[in-house]
C-alpha cells in the first residue's frame, strides 16, 4: 500500500484517539503484517512474592509511582487522559477470557480492583513542522512530524493474591485468545485476528509479552506489542503504538525496554 500524505496526516491526527481504534480512521496506512514472531515469554524473573495479607495501594499512590517527566531520557510524559479510556465500562470483548488482554492494551487494570492509574510516554521527536506556518511546511517536515511512538502505561494494585490472579488472567488469555477476538472500545469496534506470545524483557516477579494482529477494515492487518509485569501486588501494563512503523511495515515497534525497566524500578 502507498503511504500517502493523507495517510500520514490522518495518523498524526489520530494520536488523540483510543489506541485500539487508531487504525479504523487510518486504514489505508497499514499493510499486511504477516505472522508475529518470537518465543513465548510468560516467564518469571523471580519467585512469587505477593503475600496473602497484601493491601492494595490507593489510586493516589499509584499516580505517584507512574513515570514522571525526566525519569526516562528521550521521552515526554503526559497524563494519558486524552488517549486512554477512563474505565472498563467502555471496553467490551466478545470473549470473557480476552477481556484482560484488552484492558492491558488500554492502560486499565486487568484484574478485579478499583485501584489503577495510567499515563502516556511519547518518544521525543522535535519536528520542524511545529515551528513553521502551514505554507512553509515541507514534505520532509511532514515525515518528521509523523514519526510518533507512544507507549501507554497502566498500573493497578490488588488485595491479597489479586495481583497474581490478574497476571494469570493475562498469561492464560494469550493462549485462550490465540485465534483472536472482537473488542469495542469507546464505541469503536475492532477485530483482533491473532494473539501470540513473544519474548519480552524479563522484569519484576512475573512478566509476559504478546502481540496482537488487528484487522484494518479488511485491508490487511497491523501488529501491536504489549507487555505485562507483576511486582509484588502491583501489575504494570505497557502497550506501544509506532505510527511510522505501522504505515511502512504494518507492525508497531516493540515495547521500549528502557520504559519497562524504569517503571518497574519505581514499584514497591
Amino acid at each position: 500500500m502507498k503511504r500517502s500524505p493523507g495517510t500520514r496526516l490522518c495518523a498524526t491526527a489520530a494520536i488523540g484517539a483510543l489506541s485500539l481504534s487508531l487504525l479504523t480512521a487510518c486504514s489505508d496506512g497499514a499493510k499486511d503484517a504477516g505472522d508475529a514472531k518470537g518465543p513465548a515469554s510468560s516467564a518469571a524473573s523471580g519467585g512469587s512474592t505477593t503475600a496473602s495479607d497484601a493491601k492494595a495501594l490507593p489510586t493516589a499512590e499509584l499516580e505517584k509511582l507512574l513515570l514522571a517527566q525526566g525519569e526516562v531520557k528521550g521521552y515526554k510524559v503526559t497524563s494519558g487522559d486524552d488517549t486512554l479510556p477512563a474505565s472498563k465500562s467502555v471496553v467490551k470483548t466478545d470473549k470473557e477470557a480476552c477481556a484482560p488482554l484488552a484492558y492491558a492494551m488500554s492502560g486499565l487494570a486487568p484484574g478485579d480492583t478499583e485501584s489503577h492509574a495510567s499515563n502516556t510516554l511519547t518518544e521525543d521527536n522535535a519536528s520542524a513542522a511545529a515551528t513553521k506556518s502551514p505554507g512553509d511546511i515541507s514534505q520532509s517536515d511532514l515525515e518528521g512530524a509523523f514519526k510518533v511512538k507512544l507507549t501507554f502505561v497502566g498500573l493497578s494494585s490488588y488485595e491479597g493474591d489479586g495481583a497474581e490472579k490478574a497476571f494469570k488472567s493475562v498469561s492464560d488469555g494469550v493462549a485462550a485468545c490465540s485465534g483472536g477476538f472482537g473488542v469495542t472500545a469507546q464505541g469503536e469496534k475492532q477485530k483482533i485476528t491473532k494473539v501470540a506470545p513473544e519474548q519480552g524483557a524479563r522484569s519484576g516477579d512475573e512478566s509476559v509479552a504478546f502481540t496482537v494482529d488487528s484487522d484494518v477494515d479488511g485491508d490487511g492487518t497491523a501488529t501491536f506489542h504489549t507487555q505485562v509485569v507483576r511486582k509484588g501486588n502491583t501489575v504494570a501494563s505497557f502497550y506501544t503504538v509506532d505510527f511510522a512503523s505501522l504505515t511502512s511495515t504494518g507492525k508497531s515497534s516493540a515495547v521500549p525496554a528502557a520504559v519497562v525497566a524504569a517503571q518497574v524500578a519505581k514499584l514497591k
